[in-house]
């Protein structure tokens, strides 16, 4: 096993969350090796928070060849590229290992892809978003590590706690029992009304006494801001938040409620209890890791599985009422009542 390994995940980042316990695996069975990871420059905050990883190579679309120059001066033995992309293959090849793994053809998002490998993992499933895996996308990703003779049977997320003013200032107006609450995502049919989020917070605020804070990320604060403005005075907005805003608000939080994004992986990879709202994404694929945490799902009637954008006139997510997700927050926080 070569001594040097470079992992090749640019975003965004759910991905990255979902693919940290690859280096967590490779850290646990070679301890003395060094292992990098290529990401964009936009997600580099949360790598910076994964004690495993020793650097974190940045790769910016203009600068290409000075990326490829810092790479091939690392001597790589072993690259693996996570991404499956044109672009991430190319840069898992271009470092000058000598074994690059990859995914197999059927599973690529681009299947040009593959003859940049040298090895290839095969999951077994048809495409990649074949609708009879039943697999987790973490356990997927891990199978990458098989042909380095690797098989993880459990998965780990070593993500460092950090300080935050902002989580302090929550923590104290709230005496520590606050809800996360997160209605924007990157894929307009990924996003559950804001009116109903506020409702939500709402209940939990007349059910549990538990107030609510709603997080946004860019181009989300008027959505977050219509969250708040329906919740009865019960729900407050964050300011603009750093990756470690977020990981301090969710190791502290009795609860997240939210759609298939970002954060909601990255809280459930720190153990936040999570309500998660599913559309065109699959819970089993793309959904919480704790077997605890619950999910209100459209993903047996939706007819744009893996679609940015809907294809009815009026999205499945409409159909999920409060009341649903209220009885799931109901469920979830039954199950782990420390937390509340």
């Amino acid at each position: 096993m070569a001594d040097r390994i470079l992992l090749v995940r640019l975003g965004a980042l759910g991905d990255i969350v979902h693919a940290i316990p690859v280096a967590a695996a490779l850290r646990r069975a070679f301890p003395l090796a060094r292992i990098d990871w290529l990401v964009s420059a936009k997600h580099r905050d949360m790598l910076d928070l994964v004690p495993v990883i020793d650097r974190r190579l940045v790769f910016n679309d203009g600068s290409a060849f000075a990326a490829i120059r810092e790479l091939r001066a690392a001597h790589y033995g072993v690259a693996i590229d996570m991404q499956g992309l044109l672009k991430s293959a190319i840069l898992a090849r271009a470092s000058g290992a000598s074994r690059v793994v990859g995914f197999a053809s059927t599973y690529l998002r681009e299947r040009l892809a593959r003859p940049f490998y040298t090895d290839a993992f095969d999951p077994g499933c048809g495409d990649i978003y074949d609708p009879r895996e039943t697999r987790h996308v973490v356990q997927i990703n891990l199978g990458l590590l098989e042909p380095l003779g690797l098989t993880v049977v459990r998965p780990e997320f070593p993500i460092d706690s950090v300080h935050s003013d902002l989580a302090r200032r929550v923590a104290e107006r709230t005496g520590g029992r606050y809800a996360l609450l997160n209605p924007g995502a990157a894929w307009p049919n990924k996003r559950w009304p804001p009116r109903r989020f506020g409702a939500v917070a709402a209940a939990l605020q007349d059910r549990h006494g538990i107030q609510s804070i709603v997080t946004w990320g860019p181009g989300e604060r008027e959505i977050a801001e219509e969250a708040v403005a329906a919740s009865s005075g019960a729900a407050t907005l964050t300011p603009s938040t750093s990756i470690a805003d977020l990981v301090a608000l969710a190791r502290g939080a009795a609860l997240m409620i939210s759609g298939d994004t970002g954060p909601t992986h990255m809280s459930t990879a720190l153990g936040t209890p999570i309500v998660g709202i599913y559309g065109p994404t699959r819970p089993s694929r793309n959904g919480p890791w704790s077997p605890a945490d619950a999910v209100v799902s459209r993903d047996a009637t939706c007819e744009c599985h893996h679609l940015r954008r809907c294809r009815r006139a009026t999205m499945c997510l409409m159909d999920i009422e409060v009341e649903e997700v209220l009885n799931a927050v109901e469920r979830r926080l039954a199950a782990e009542p420390t937390r509340v």
